[in-house]
Protein backbone atom coordinates (compact mmCIF):
# COMPACT_ATOMS: atom_id res chain seq x y z
CA UNK A 1 0.00 0.00 0.00
CA UNK A 2 2.84 2.39 0.76
CA UNK A 3 4.39 1.93 -2.69
CA UNK A 4 1.00 2.38 -4.33
CA UNK A 5 0.38 5.68 -2.55
CA UNK A 6 3.86 6.89 -3.49
CA UNK A 7 3.19 6.24 -7.19
CA UNK A 8 -0.15 8.01 -7.11
CA UNK A 9 1.39 10.97 -5.34
CA UNK A 10 3.25 11.89 -8.53
CA UNK A 11 0.03 13.46 -9.84
CA UNK A 12 -0.83 15.33 -6.67
CA UNK A 13 -1.73 18.93 -7.47
CA UNK A 14 -1.38 18.58 -11.25
CA UNK A 15 -4.24 19.61 -13.56
CA UNK A 16 -6.37 16.93 -15.30
CA UNK A 17 -4.83 15.60 -18.48
CA UNK A 18 -1.23 16.06 -17.32
CA UNK A 19 0.82 13.22 -18.80
CA UNK A 20 2.87 11.51 -16.10
CA UNK A 21 3.86 7.85 -16.19
CA UNK A 22 2.62 6.13 -13.03
CA UNK A 23 4.03 2.63 -12.64
CA UNK A 24 7.22 0.66 -12.86
CA UNK A 25 9.58 0.95 -15.79
CA UNK A 26 9.27 -2.51 -17.33
CA UNK A 27 11.13 -2.02 -20.60
CA UNK A 28 14.52 -0.52 -21.37
CA UNK A 29 13.27 1.10 -24.56
CA UNK A 30 9.82 1.53 -26.03
CA UNK A 31 9.11 -1.00 -28.78
CA UNK A 32 6.83 0.11 -31.63
CA UNK A 33 5.44 -2.51 -34.00
CA UNK A 34 2.90 -2.09 -36.79
CA UNK A 35 0.78 -4.60 -38.67
CA UNK A 36 -1.19 -3.30 -41.64
CA UNK A 37 -3.38 -5.71 -43.57
CA UNK A 38 -6.46 -6.44 -45.57
CA UNK A 39 -7.68 -9.63 -47.16
CA UNK A 40 -5.09 -9.51 -49.94
CA UNK A 41 -2.12 -7.57 -48.52
CA UNK A 42 -0.04 -7.67 -45.36
CA UNK A 43 2.76 -5.50 -44.02
CA UNK A 44 4.63 -5.79 -40.72
CA UNK A 45 7.37 -3.53 -39.41
CA UNK A 46 9.12 -2.39 -36.25
CA UNK A 47 9.79 1.33 -36.04
CA UNK A 48 12.22 3.36 -33.95
CA UNK A 49 10.23 6.60 -34.00
CA UNK A 50 6.51 7.11 -33.55
CA UNK A 51 6.35 9.51 -36.51
CA UNK A 52 6.83 6.57 -38.88
CA UNK A 53 3.45 5.21 -37.79
CA UNK A 54 1.60 8.33 -38.89
CA UNK A 55 1.77 7.18 -42.52
CA UNK A 56 -0.79 4.47 -41.75
CA UNK A 57 -3.41 6.80 -40.29
CA UNK A 58 -5.61 7.34 -43.35
CA UNK A 59 -5.06 3.99 -45.07
CA UNK A 60 -8.26 2.03 -45.78
CA UNK A 61 -6.69 -1.22 -44.56
CA UNK A 62 -6.68 -2.31 -40.92
CA UNK A 63 -3.69 -1.00 -38.93
CA UNK A 64 -2.57 -2.43 -35.60
CA UNK A 65 -0.02 -0.30 -33.74
CA UNK A 66 1.41 -1.91 -30.61
CA UNK A 67 3.42 0.14 -28.10
CA UNK A 68 5.45 -1.76 -25.47
CA UNK A 69 6.81 0.50 -22.74
CA UNK A 70 5.03 3.58 -21.40
CA UNK A 71 7.85 5.40 -19.65
CA UNK A 72 8.63 7.50 -22.76
CA UNK A 73 5.73 9.88 -22.34
CA UNK A 74 6.47 11.87 -25.46
CA UNK A 75 5.69 8.85 -27.67
CA UNK A 76 2.21 8.51 -26.22
CA UNK A 77 1.67 12.28 -26.49
CA UNK A 78 2.72 12.46 -30.15
CA UNK A 79 0.55 9.50 -31.07
CA UNK A 80 -2.39 11.05 -29.24
CA UNK A 81 -1.91 14.37 -31.01
CA UNK A 82 -1.81 12.65 -34.40
CA UNK A 83 -5.00 10.64 -33.86
CA UNK A 84 -6.79 13.30 -31.81
CA UNK A 85 -7.16 11.38 -28.57
CA UNK A 86 -8.56 13.16 -25.53
CA UNK A 87 -5.92 14.19 -22.95
CA UNK A 88 -7.74 12.20 -20.26
CA UNK A 89 -7.36 9.06 -22.39
CA UNK A 90 -3.62 9.62 -22.66
CA UNK A 91 -3.49 10.25 -18.92
CA UNK A 92 -5.26 6.94 -18.23
CA UNK A 93 -2.91 5.08 -20.59
CA UNK A 94 0.11 6.27 -18.64
CA UNK A 95 -1.50 5.50 -15.27
CA UNK A 96 -0.99 1.75 -14.97
CA UNK A 97 -3.13 1.53 -11.81
CA UNK A 98 -6.39 1.79 -13.78
CA UNK A 99 -9.43 -0.36 -13.10
CA UNK A 100 -10.72 -2.25 -16.19
CA UNK A 101 -13.18 -0.02 -18.02
CA UNK A 102 -14.49 1.05 -21.43
CA UNK A 103 -15.16 4.62 -22.60
CA UNK A 104 -16.89 5.68 -25.82
CA UNK A 105 -15.54 8.90 -27.36
CA UNK A 106 -17.65 8.72 -30.52
CA UNK A 107 -15.04 8.15 -33.20
CA UNK A 108 -13.03 5.74 -31.04
CA UNK A 109 -13.43 3.38 -28.07
CA UNK A 110 -10.97 3.20 -25.19
CA UNK A 111 -10.70 -0.11 -23.30
CA UNK A 112 -8.51 -0.90 -20.28
CA UNK A 113 -7.92 -4.42 -18.95
CA UNK A 114 -5.28 -6.51 -17.20
CA UNK A 115 -3.05 -9.12 -18.85
CA UNK A 116 -1.73 -11.73 -16.40
CA UNK A 117 1.61 -13.56 -16.38
CA UNK A 118 3.09 -16.26 -14.15
CA UNK A 119 5.60 -18.01 -16.43
CA UNK A 120 8.76 -16.50 -14.91
CA UNK A 121 7.53 -15.82 -11.40
CA UNK A 122 5.82 -17.92 -8.70
CA UNK A 123 3.40 -15.04 -8.27
CA UNK A 124 0.86 -13.84 -10.80
CA UNK A 125 1.87 -10.48 -12.26
CA UNK A 126 -0.57 -8.09 -13.94
CA UNK A 127 0.25 -5.84 -16.88
CA UNK A 128 -2.16 -3.12 -17.92
CA UNK A 129 -3.33 -3.23 -21.52
CA UNK A 130 -4.93 -0.17 -23.09
CA UNK A 131 -6.72 -0.67 -26.42
CA UNK A 132 -8.06 2.12 -28.63
CA UNK A 133 -10.41 1.05 -31.41
CA UNK A 134 -10.97 3.40 -34.32
CA UNK A 135 -12.66 3.09 -37.69
CA UNK A 136 -9.76 1.32 -39.37
CA UNK A 137 -7.14 1.01 -36.64
CA UNK A 138 -6.40 -0.58 -33.29
CA UNK A 139 -3.71 0.86 -31.01
CA UNK A 140 -2.61 -1.19 -28.02
CA UNK A 141 -0.39 0.02 -25.18
CA UNK A 142 1.52 -2.38 -22.93
CA UNK A 143 3.70 -1.69 -19.91
CA UNK A 144 6.55 -3.50 -21.61
CA UNK A 145 6.91 -6.86 -19.89
CA UNK A 146 8.73 -9.63 -21.74
CA UNK A 147 6.23 -11.32 -24.00
CA UNK A 148 2.46 -11.10 -24.22
CA UNK A 149 -0.52 -13.25 -25.15
CA UNK A 150 -1.00 -11.72 -28.59
CA UNK A 151 1.33 -14.01 -30.53
CA UNK A 152 -1.50 -16.32 -31.68
CA UNK A 153 -3.30 -13.26 -33.08
CA UNK A 154 -0.14 -12.17 -34.88
CA UNK A 155 0.30 -15.63 -36.37
CA UNK A 156 -3.29 -15.68 -37.66
CA UNK A 157 -2.70 -12.33 -39.33
CA UNK A 158 0.64 -13.36 -40.84
CA UNK A 159 -0.55 -16.74 -42.12
CA UNK A 160 -4.05 -15.60 -43.10
CA UNK A 161 -5.67 -18.12 -40.79
CA UNK A 162 -9.30 -17.79 -39.81
CA UNK A 163 -11.36 -14.79 -40.80
CA UNK A 164 -9.30 -12.02 -39.20
CA UNK A 165 -7.77 -10.78 -42.47
CA UNK A 166 -11.22 -10.41 -44.00
CA UNK A 167 -12.74 -8.58 -41.05
CA UNK A 168 -12.37 -5.05 -39.78
CA UNK A 169 -10.61 -3.35 -36.89
CA UNK A 170 -13.43 -4.28 -34.50
CA UNK A 171 -12.72 -7.97 -35.06
CA UNK A 172 -9.03 -7.36 -34.33
CA UNK A 173 -9.95 -5.64 -31.06
CA UNK A 174 -12.18 -8.63 -30.22
CA UNK A 175 -9.28 -11.00 -30.95
CA UNK A 176 -7.01 -9.12 -28.55
CA UNK A 177 -9.66 -9.18 -25.81
CA UNK A 178 -10.29 -12.87 -26.42
CA UNK A 179 -6.55 -13.66 -26.19
CA UNK A 180 -6.30 -11.90 -22.81
CA UNK A 181 -9.39 -13.63 -21.41
CA UNK A 182 -8.30 -17.07 -22.68
CA UNK A 183 -4.99 -16.61 -20.89
CA UNK A 184 -6.93 -16.26 -17.62
CA UNK A 185 -7.89 -19.93 -17.96
CA UNK A 186 -4.21 -20.87 -18.22
CA UNK A 187 -3.46 -18.90 -15.04
CA UNK A 188 -6.37 -20.54 -13.20
CA UNK A 189 -5.30 -24.04 -14.29
CA UNK A 190 -1.84 -23.52 -12.85
CA UNK A 191 -3.29 -22.15 -9.63
CA UNK A 192 -5.67 -25.12 -9.52
CA UNK A 193 -2.69 -27.48 -9.59
CA UNK A 194 -1.14 -25.59 -6.68
CA UNK A 195 -4.42 -25.86 -4.75
CA UNK A 196 -4.50 -29.63 -5.33
CA UNK A 197 -0.93 -29.96 -4.03
CA UNK A 198 -1.88 -28.00 -0.92
CA UNK A 199 -4.91 -30.26 -0.43
CA UNK A 200 -2.68 -33.33 -0.42
CA UNK A 201 -0.38 -31.73 2.16
CA UNK A 202 -3.41 -30.73 4.20
CA UNK A 203 -4.73 -34.29 4.30
CA UNK A 204 -1.36 -35.89 5.08
CA UNK A 205 0.74 -33.70 7.35
CA UNK A 206 -0.22 -29.99 7.48
CA UNK A 207 2.71 -27.75 8.34
CA UNK A 208 3.33 -24.04 8.76
CA UNK A 209 4.40 -23.93 5.10
CA UNK A 210 0.98 -25.28 4.15
CA UNK A 211 -0.69 -22.40 5.98
CA UNK A 212 1.61 -19.91 4.27
CA UNK A 213 0.77 -21.45 0.89
CA UNK A 214 -2.97 -21.14 1.57
CA UNK A 215 -2.65 -17.48 2.58
CA UNK A 216 -0.48 -16.78 -0.46
CA UNK A 217 -3.05 -18.30 -2.82
CA UNK A 218 -5.87 -16.43 -1.12
CA UNK A 219 -4.05 -13.14 -1.75
CA UNK A 220 -3.54 -14.11 -5.39
CA UNK A 221 -7.23 -14.95 -5.77
CA UNK A 222 -8.17 -11.55 -4.38
CA UNK A 223 -5.72 -10.01 -6.85
CA UNK A 224 -7.25 -11.99 -9.74
CA UNK A 225 -10.78 -11.09 -8.71
CA UNK A 226 -9.88 -7.41 -8.66
CA UNK A 227 -8.42 -7.69 -12.17
CA UNK A 228 -11.18 -9.81 -13.73
CA UNK A 229 -14.43 -8.83 -12.01
CA UNK A 230 -14.79 -5.35 -13.64
CA UNK A 231 -13.99 -6.88 -17.04
CA UNK A 232 -17.43 -8.50 -17.09
CA UNK A 233 -19.09 -5.10 -17.34
CA UNK A 234 -16.48 -3.92 -19.85
CA UNK A 235 -17.18 -6.78 -22.27
CA UNK A 236 -20.92 -6.53 -21.74
CA UNK A 237 -20.95 -2.79 -22.44
CA UNK A 238 -18.75 -3.20 -25.51
CA UNK A 239 -20.87 -6.01 -26.95
CA UNK A 240 -24.27 -4.47 -26.24
CA UNK A 241 -23.42 -0.82 -26.85
CA UNK A 242 -24.58 1.22 -29.82
CA UNK A 243 -21.16 2.27 -31.08
CA UNK A 244 -21.00 2.21 -34.92
CA UNK A 245 -17.38 1.09 -34.64
CA UNK A 246 -18.48 -2.44 -33.72
CA UNK A 247 -20.42 -4.38 -36.33
CA UNK A 248 -23.24 -6.75 -35.46
CA UNK A 249 -21.18 -9.68 -36.77
CA UNK A 250 -18.50 -8.90 -34.16
CA UNK A 251 -20.95 -8.45 -31.29
CA UNK A 252 -21.72 -12.17 -31.47
CA UNK A 253 -18.06 -12.94 -30.75
CA UNK A 254 -17.97 -10.39 -27.94
CA UNK A 255 -20.88 -12.19 -26.29
CA UNK A 256 -18.76 -15.34 -26.40
CA UNK A 257 -15.92 -13.48 -24.64
CA UNK A 258 -18.46 -12.31 -22.08
CA UNK A 259 -19.42 -15.95 -21.41
CA UNK A 260 -15.75 -16.82 -20.96
CA UNK A 261 -15.35 -13.95 -18.54
CA UNK A 262 -18.28 -15.24 -16.47
CA UNK A 263 -16.65 -18.69 -16.41
CA UNK A 264 -13.38 -17.18 -15.20
CA UNK A 265 -15.17 -15.29 -12.44
CA UNK A 266 -17.02 -18.44 -11.39
CA UNK A 267 -13.74 -20.36 -11.27
CA UNK A 268 -12.15 -17.64 -9.15
CA UNK A 269 -15.07 -17.66 -6.72
CA UNK A 270 -14.96 -21.47 -6.49
CA UNK A 271 -11.22 -21.41 -5.83
CA UNK A 272 -11.68 -18.76 -3.14
CA UNK A 273 -14.31 -20.91 -1.45
CA UNK A 274 -12.01 -23.93 -1.63
CA UNK A 275 -9.14 -21.98 -0.07
CA UNK A 276 -11.38 -20.70 2.71
CA UNK A 277 -12.48 -24.26 3.37
CA UNK A 278 -8.87 -25.44 3.32
CA UNK A 279 -7.98 -22.80 5.88
CA UNK A 280 -10.80 -24.02 8.13
CA UNK A 281 -9.64 -27.61 7.66
CA UNK A 282 -6.08 -26.63 8.55
CA UNK A 283 -7.18 -24.85 11.72
CA UNK A 284 -9.44 -27.80 12.63
CA UNK A 285 -6.66 -30.32 12.05
CA UNK A 286 -4.26 -28.28 14.20
CA UNK A 287 -6.93 -28.05 16.89
CA UNK A 288 -7.56 -31.81 16.69
CA UNK A 289 -3.85 -32.53 16.99
CA UNK A 290 -3.67 -30.29 20.02
CA UNK A 291 -6.70 -32.05 21.50
CA UNK A 292 -5.07 -35.44 20.94
CA UNK A 293 -1.92 -34.29 22.69
CA UNK A 294 -3.89 -32.87 25.61
CA UNK A 295 -5.96 -36.06 25.75
CA UNK A 296 -2.81 -38.20 25.94
CA UNK A 297 -1.29 -36.02 28.63
CA UNK A 298 -4.55 -36.05 30.59
CA UNK A 299 -4.70 -39.85 30.48
CA UNK A 300 -1.11 -40.10 31.68
CA UNK A 301 -1.86 -37.65 34.49
CA UNK A 302 -5.06 -39.52 35.43
CA UNK A 303 -3.19 -42.84 35.66
CA UNK A 304 -0.54 -41.36 37.95
CA UNK A 305 -2.99 -39.58 40.28
CA UNK A 306 -3.82 -42.74 42.39
CA UNK A 307 -0.21 -43.92 42.16
CA UNK A 308 0.97 -40.57 43.44
CA UNK A 309 -1.56 -40.81 46.26
CA UNK A 310 -0.23 -44.22 47.33
CA UNK A 311 3.36 -43.02 47.16
CA UNK A 312 2.39 -39.97 49.21
CA UNK A 313 0.73 -42.06 51.90
CA UNK A 314 3.69 -44.37 52.32
CA UNK A 315 6.07 -41.48 52.17
CA UNK A 316 4.78 -40.17 55.53
CA UNK A 317 7.15 -40.55 58.49
CA UNK A 318 4.81 -42.34 60.92
CA UNK A 319 6.48 -44.90 63.19
CA UNK A 320 3.62 -47.42 63.37
CA UNK A 321 2.95 -48.42 59.75
CA UNK A 322 2.73 -52.26 59.65
CA UNK A 323 3.48 -52.53 55.92
CA UNK A 324 6.84 -50.86 56.32
CA UNK A 325 8.28 -53.82 58.22
CA UNK A 326 6.64 -56.48 56.09
CA UNK A 327 9.21 -58.44 54.10
CA UNK A 328 7.13 -58.44 50.87
CA UNK A 329 5.52 -55.02 51.39
CA UNK A 330 7.59 -53.25 48.76
CA UNK A 331 6.83 -55.79 46.06
CA UNK A 332 3.18 -56.02 47.05
CA UNK A 333 2.84 -52.24 46.79
CA UNK A 334 4.46 -52.22 43.36
CA UNK A 335 2.03 -54.92 42.28
CA UNK A 336 -0.95 -52.95 43.54
CA UNK A 337 0.27 -49.82 41.75
CA UNK A 338 0.88 -51.75 38.53
CA UNK A 339 -2.56 -53.34 38.75
CA UNK A 340 -4.20 -49.96 39.24
CA UNK A 341 -2.37 -48.56 36.19
CA UNK A 342 -3.24 -51.54 33.98
CA UNK A 343 -6.82 -51.53 35.15
CA UNK A 344 -7.23 -47.85 34.31
CA UNK A 345 -5.73 -48.35 30.86
CA UNK A 346 -8.15 -51.21 30.16
CA UNK A 347 -11.05 -49.08 31.35
CA UNK A 348 -10.03 -46.21 29.07
CA UNK A 349 -9.82 -48.56 26.08
CA UNK A 350 -13.25 -49.95 26.89
CA UNK A 351 -14.63 -46.40 26.82
CA UNK A 352 -12.77 -45.75 23.52
CA UNK A 353 -10.77 -42.98 25.13
CA UNK A 354 -7.55 -44.49 23.84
Amino acid sequence: MKGHITKRSKKSGLPPGTLVHIGEKKAEATKITVMDYDEANFQEAEFHTIEECFLFKDKPSVTWINIEGLHQVEIVQKLGDCYGFHPLVLEDILNTQQRPKVEDYGDYLYVVLKMLHNEKSPETVAEQISIILGQNYVISFQEGMEGDVFNPVRERIRNKKGRIRGMGADYLAYSLLDAVVDNYFVILEKMGERIEDLEEELVKVPTTETLQGIHHLKREMIFLRKAVWPLREVINTTGKGDSPLIKDSTRIYLRDVYDHTIQVIDSIESSRDMLSGMLDIYLSSISNRMNEIMKFLTIIGTIFIPLTFIVGVYGMNFEFMPELKWRWGYFALLGVMGGIGIGMILYFKKKNWL
